[in-house]
């Protein structure tokens, strides 16, 4: 196993996944591929550019601010709420600002994004028991007690 890399493989795929669980990474991904095609198109040919003008500056700030977005969200999480809501307005914005929000493209993605972004939460860690193994969870119900665990139950009263 120590030569073929097989261990190294299966370590660095389960370092990944736990990585990438940890964070909002589809709604970061999603941000940052609407930033960069929002970002994108204002950056045509040179002789394109000069007939937008002025104009397509606002495009490429809003296309940096969602791939910032998208970054801050894998690399940041506990900032997901302001990525969120910043990631779905400049999207919104870029509607309007930014050839349509990159041909609507951009600005569906970016939306659909900064609400994943938004909506993550990060799961609760295991709850650990008195020897360090993961606590079992107790099936709710009515049924008997287990022996030991206090008085009991008393058994059901007759009606009538």
């Amino acid at each position: 196993m120590l030569l073929t890399g097989q261990g190294t493989w299966r370590r660095g795929a389960a370092a990944w996944r736990r990585w990438r669980k940890g964070r909002p990474f589809w709604g970061g991904l999603a941000a940052v591929v609407a930033g960069a095609e929002i970002c994108a198109i204002p950056l045509a040919p040179l002789k394109v550019m000069l007939q937008q003008g002025i104009a397509g500056i606002p495009s490429v700030l809003m296309g940096l601010v969602m791939i910032l977005m998208g970054l801050s969200a894998w690399f940041a999480p506990h900032y997901r709420g302001l990525a969120g809501v910043l990631t779905v307005l400049v999207s919104a914005a870029a509607l309007v600002m930014s050839n349509l929000g990159g041909f609507l493209f951009g600005t569906i993605v970016g939306i659909l994004g900064g609400g994943m972004i938004f909506a993550w939460q990060p799961r609760p860690l295991p709850e650990l028991g008195a020897d360090g193994a993961e606590a079992e969870a107790e099936p709710s119900g009515s049924g008997p007690a287990p022996s030991g665990s206090g008085p009991a139950p008393s058994p059901p009263r007759p009606r009538g």
